[in-house]
C-alpha cells in the first residue's frame, strides 16, 4: 500500500476528502439559510444581501402577525409539547419492548413486523386512517390524542430498532454475575442493565424529539385546531414569504445541534466515568 511521508496510507486522505465533500454537500445549503437570516430589513429571500441585521429575529420574537410571521409562536409551543410527549412515550415503550424481546414469546414476530411496517407505509395514508378512525368513533382529533398517536407510528419503530441494536450488544455476563450475587430482576435492571444501555436510551429520546418536531404528513390531519411548526412553515412558504423563515431555520438548527451535542457530551461523560471506575 502506498504511504505518504507522514506514514499515513493514501487511502486515508482519499476517504478524508470524500468525507469533507459529504459534509459540504450536507451543510452548505444550510449555510445559505443561516446567512440570509441576517438579511437587512429591506432584504428579500435571496442573495445579494441588503445589509446585515438581526431585524428578522426581532420580528420573530416581538409578536404575531405582519411580515410573514404567521402564528409561529403558538405553533412552536404546540410542536414542543408534542415532541416532549412523543419522546417520553417512545423511550418508555422502546425500552420496555426491547427488554420484552430478550425472550421469545408467542406472536413476537407478528408484533415486530407490524411495528416496523409503519416505517414503510405512506405517511399520509396512516395519518388519514387515524383521523378517519377517530371520526368513525365520534372522537374529536386533537394534538394530545390523535396527534401523539400519529407521531408515535413514526418515532416508535426507530426507537425499537435502536433498542434492539443496543441490547444486541449487551453482554449478559454482567447480568448473570448480578444474579449469582443475589440481585432480583428490579435490581438487575436499575443497577446493571440501565446504566449500560443508558447512552442508547438517550439516543432514542433525542431522535424521537427531532422526528416528532419535523413530522408533518401524519400529523396534519390529526392535530386538530392550530398548526405545528412544519405545517406553519409550509403555510408561510405558500404565502408572501420573508426572511423570517430563515430566522426560524437558524434558531431551529441551533436548538437541534445544541440538543445533539449535549446528548453526545452527556454520553461521553458517562463513558469516561464508567471507564475510570476502579473495578472497570
Amino acid at each position: 500500500m502506498m504511504r505518504t511521508a507522514r506514514g499515513r496510507p493514501a487511502s486515508f486522505y482519499i476517504l478524508a476528502a470524500l468525507m469533507a465533500a459529504l459534509l459540504v454537500f450536507l451543510y452548505a445549503p444550510m449555510a445559505c439559510v443561516y446567512i440570509l437570516s441576517f438579511q437587512g430589513s429591506e432584504g428579500g429571500m435571496s442573495f445579494p444581501m441588503v445589509g446585515w441585521s438581526t431585524h428578522w429575529f426581532q420580528v420573530l420574537f416581538e409578536g404575531t402577525g405582519g411580515q410573514g410571521i404567521g402564528d409561529v409562536p403558538n405553533s412552536f409551543r404546540r410542536s414542543v409539547r408534542l415532541a416532549a410527549c412523543v419522546s417520553i412515550l417512545s423511550t418508555l415503550v422502546a425500552v420496555s419492548a426491547g427488554m420484552a424481546y430478550r425472550r421469545k414469546f408467542p406472536g413476537s414476530n407478528f408484533v415486530f413486523y407490524s411495528a416496523i411496517a409503519s416505517m414503510v407505509l405512506p405517511s399520509i395514508f396512516i395519518g388519514f386512517g387515524i383521523a378517519l378512525t377517530f371520526n368513525l368513533l365520534g372522537w374529536q382529533v386533537n394534538w394530545f390524542t390523535s396527534g401523539i398517536g400519529a407521531q408515535l407510528t413514526w418515532s416508535l419503530p426507530f426507537g425499537l430498532l435502536i433498542m434492539f441494536i443496543v441490547l444486541g450488544r449487551f453482554n449478559p455476563a454482567y447480568e448473570e454475575a448480578a444474579t449469582d450475587l443475589g440481585a432480583n430482576s428490579s435490581q438487575r435492571f436499575r443497577m446493571i442493565i440501565l446504566p449500560i444501555i443508558l447512552p442508547g436510551v438517550i439516543g432514542i429520546f433525542v431522535s424521537s424529539i427531532t422526528s416528532s418536531y419535523e413530522e408533518n404528513a401524519r400529523t396534519q390531519l390529526n392535530v386538530g385546531l392550530g398548526n405545528t411548526m412544519p405545517m406553519e412553515i409550509t403555510g408561510l412558504l405558500t404565502g408572501a414569504s420573508t426572511p423570517v423563515l430563515f430566522a426560524i431555520g437558524t434558531l431551529t438548527s441551533f436548538a437541534m445541534f445544541t440538543l445533539i451535542l449535549g446528548a453526545v457530551g452527556l454520553m461521553t461523560v458517562m463513558a469516561k466515568r464508567r471507564a475510570n471506575r476502579p473495578d472497570a
